[in-house]
């Protein structure tokens, strides 16, 4: 049977699926909801008996209710789905209960549900429409806040609209806000796993798989921290209108926003690197880096990595204005011996002084290992060396115009700037999140750019543009760069005083000339009185002389 085509979905851009007719189509996923509670009996009662009254299948439906040690314990009402189990979670925490569920669990899709959410009827069919849709989907549903008295099971079970029982109610304002501002999280993908929360999100399994279970380590935060995994996993998240839910009164977050804040900013800046106005710090490190650089044997033949070429690499990489960066040095790490006796005949003795050098450099590692969910990659040959900012650049390219990967073309006759060959030599910034897409999406036999180049899009530029060069250069220490940031300080606030001579001069010669033109009216004006004096002298002196010539 031919495998069925798997949709591809262009950056976050979900609007070109097709989906089902509500209520006239045949599922065949199977959904597992997963609900996490602590105590409050009376909202989980009602949470299950929005579930039984579901237009989902119920033969394609389970829900593992997790009791996280509650005192007294959980049950499970009579009014609930027919395939509806318990389990007890003892280790405290929303994560731990989740991951215990996620286990239970074997479900196509899992619908995360906070027991104090009671879903609409039309809800669960609403998300996995999606689901048949497409295999990487995360959907969310609109959940309003309801202040209102509690309705019984009974009437929540019968209710054809919950809105008679619940309304009015608030909206999830920051979650509409995003909707609104994003045209549905399609124009800015960057910020589309914010959607992930909790409280009715429906996600692939395969993805959940992939992304890994909920990180327990976090105090709060879980559901923005997973959403940011499930993207680098391949997500794309749909806000989904018909899957419309009621939260039983506000949330902790509505309750005290400024505190959840504070202690969820102060964990997931450690793992979420793409919120960079949380990483403001100018040198230190965090858990998951920003970007990794994947340094690379030069060429494929069987030259090997040279320790003169790889420091010129990794030093610049390290001295790069983009702090928060790992680097993986490829090699055949499992073969390297020391050789004690005649340390300089040994065969490998190159990647011994690499291995030692950066031994004790926390950002830099020799043994494969994983830096976490990291949302790039730079893939460059050994021996090629970046200028100081020429990393934040091509990230920057790659944001501006959403690829999925930049690549940098460095030579064209195939060699490290040593080993000449044939070919062409190319760095590549790949985006996990496209990489991870194209993997799901790519047909059998495909080439994995030519699949990202359909989900993400490709920017090919040049290595002298981007600021790539084969020439070593010793990075600029950070104490060179603060005197000639000192001295370029000094020089601007000498020119902003010199600016400021420069103005009080012009204001002086302003008053000087305002002061001339004055002048200039006044003696005009003492030259006019002057000359009507003359004229008035002038006049008594002939009308005397013309008198005294009458006397005589």
């Amino acid at each position: 049977m031919t495998p069925r085509k798997v949709p591809r979905i262009r950056g976050n851009d979900y609007r070109g699926l097709v989906l089902p007719e509500s209520g006239a189509w045949t599922p065949s996923l199977r959904v597992s909801v997963v609900v996490p509670a602590y105590g409050s009996q009376d909202k989980l009662d009602l949470a299950l008996a929005g579930l039984a009254g579901q237009t989902y299948p119920a033969g394609l439906t389970e829900v593992v209710v997790v009791d996280n040690g509650s005192e007294p314990p959980l049950r499970l009402p009579a009014l609930r789905p027919e395939n509806t189990r318990l389990v007890v979670c003892p280790t405290p925490g929303r994560a731990h209960a989740r991951n215990a569920g996620l286990r239970e669990a074997g479900g196509d899709v899992i619908h995360w549900l906070d027991s104090d959410v009671v879903l609409d009827r039309h809800s669960v069919e609403a998300h996995m429409r999606w689901h048949h849709a497409a295999p990487y989907l995360s959907v969310t549903g609109y959940i309003r806040f309801s202040p209102a008295p509690r309705p019984t099971p009974e009437e929540v079970a019968a209710a054809g609209d919950l809105a008679a029982l619940f309304e009015p109610a608030e909206p999830h304002a920051w979650l509409v806000d995003l909707i609104e501002s994003t045209g549905g999280l399609t124009d800015r993908p960057g910020r589309a796993f914010s959607l992930h929360v909790g409280g009715a999100t429906s996600v692939s399994a395969a993805l959940l798989d992939r992304a890994g279970p909920m990180d327990t380590d976090l105090i709060l935060g879980q559901d923005t921290e997973m959403g940011y995994r499930l993207a680098q996993a391949g997500a794309v998240f749909v806000p989904e209108p018909r899957a419309r839910a009621f939260h039983l009164g506000p949330t902790m977050r509505m309750r005290d926003k400024a505190p959840v804040d504070r202690v969820s900013h102060a964990f997931v800046a450690d793992r979420i690197p793409t919120y960079r106005w949380l990483r403001s710090h100018p040198a230190r490190q965090w858990k998951v880096p920003y970007v990794e650089v994947v340094v690379e044997p030069p060429g494929t033949g069987e030259a090997g990595l040279s320790y003169d070429d790889v420091r010129a690499t990794v030093d610049a990489v390290l001295a790069g204005t983009v702090p928060d960066v790992a680097v993986t040095i490829e090699g055949p790490w499992d073969r390297v011996r020391d050789e004690g006796r005649a340390p300089l005949t040994n065969p490998d003795l190159d990647l011994v002084l690499i291995r030692g050098h950066y031994a004790h450099e926390p950002r830099v590692r020799t043994a494969p290992a994983s830096w976490g969910a990291v949302p790039y990659r730079l893939r460059l040959p050994a021996g090629w060396v970046p200028e100081e900012d020429a990393l934040a650049g091509l990230i920057d390219l790659a944001e501006e115009g959403e690829y999925g990967l930049v690549a940098v073309l460095l030579a064209e006759d195939g060699g490290p700037p040593r080993e000449p060959g044939g070919g062409i030599v190319a760095a590549r910034l790949e985006r996990t999140a496209a990489f991870a897409r194209a993997e799901v999406v790519r047909a059998e036999g495909e080439d994995l750019d030519d699949a990202v180049e359909d989900v993400f899009g490709t920017l090919w530029t040049d290595g002298e543009t981007c600021g790539f060069t084969s020439e070593a250069r010793p990075p600029t220490g950070r104490r060179s760069a603060y005197r000639a940031r000192a001295e370029a300080e000094k020089q601007a606030r000498q020119a902003e005083r010199l600016r400021a001579k420069v103005a009080e001069w012009r204001e002086e010669a302003g008053r000087w000339r305002k002061s001339a033109v004055e002048l200039r009216r006044e003696v005009g004006s003492l030259r006019k009185e002057l000359a009507a004096s003359r004229k008035v002298v002038q006049y008594s002196l002939l009308t005397s002389v013309k008198r005294a010539i009458r006397r005589r």
